[in-house]
């Protein structure tokens, strides 16, 4: 089972609606699904909350948190918390923001490398493993690999928002799963996007278009 969620991003408000805080979007709606809010805590050098019994039918504690390191030193605060309750690297889930999926895509994966990914990163040199688990939210890619950097801290045009924040939603319905340690079912819907519109049926045909 997950007993720590983390969501990735940066503190202060510059950085509160750009593509590398889709992390701290997809904890914020975790804190309210679970109807708890993030409050300071030194210790993790983070925001973090205690939630004795997240779900009905789900024994506690499990915890979020979002560190306030900065991105690049994420590993610091999720280690502490990690080493101060002997939480074990697969039993942590980690959300953040992904390049190479379009906006509106979720994927769950358990270890694998950091792509570059500079929390990933720090995360993977702090526990010194990388067998915790990600939740990967698409945010797309710039095309351009020069213009990451200034993509990442820059914010999702209103579709692309509007994208992101339907795919976080979902991904609420995978909380029990992630909990209860059914990890087959959360991938499957977490992995599962929202169906396209059904296409408006076609008009019946008129007695002059079948007539020889």
């Amino acid at each position: 089972m997950i007993r720590l969620f983390v969501g990735l991003g940066n503190p202060g408000p510059e950085y509160e609606a750009t593509r590398h805080n889709a992390g701290f979007w997809w904890l914020d709606d975790v804190a309210r699904e679970f109807k708890t809010s993030l409050l300071p805590e030194r210790s993790y050098f983070g925001l973090a909350a205690r939630v004795s019994r997240p779900l009905p039918g789900i024994d506690g504690p499990v915890w979020l948190l979002a560190p306030q390191t900065y991105m690049n030193l994420s590993g610091k605060s999720v280690a502490a918390l990690v080493r101060f309750f002997k939480i074990a690297p697969n039993e942590v889930l980690v959300a953040h923001d992904e390049l190479d999926l379009p906006p509106g895509e979720l994927k769950l994966k358990q270890g694998g490398g950091h792509a570059g990914h500079n929390g990933l990163r720090d995360i993977h040199a702090q526990l010194g493993s990388a067998d915790y688990w990600r939740l990967r939210i698409g945010i797309g890619h710039p095309g351009v690999k020069t213009e990451v950097a200034n993509y990442v801290l820059g914010k999702p045009s209103p579709t692309h928002r509007e994208a992101i924040e339907a795919s976080l939603v979902r991904s609420l319905a995978a909380l029990p799963h992630l909990l209860s340690g059914d990890m087959t079912k959360a991938t499957q819907l977490l992995h599962t996007s929202k169906p396209p519109r059904p296409k408006p049926p076609r008009p019946p045909a008129l007695v002059e278009d079948v007539l020889p």
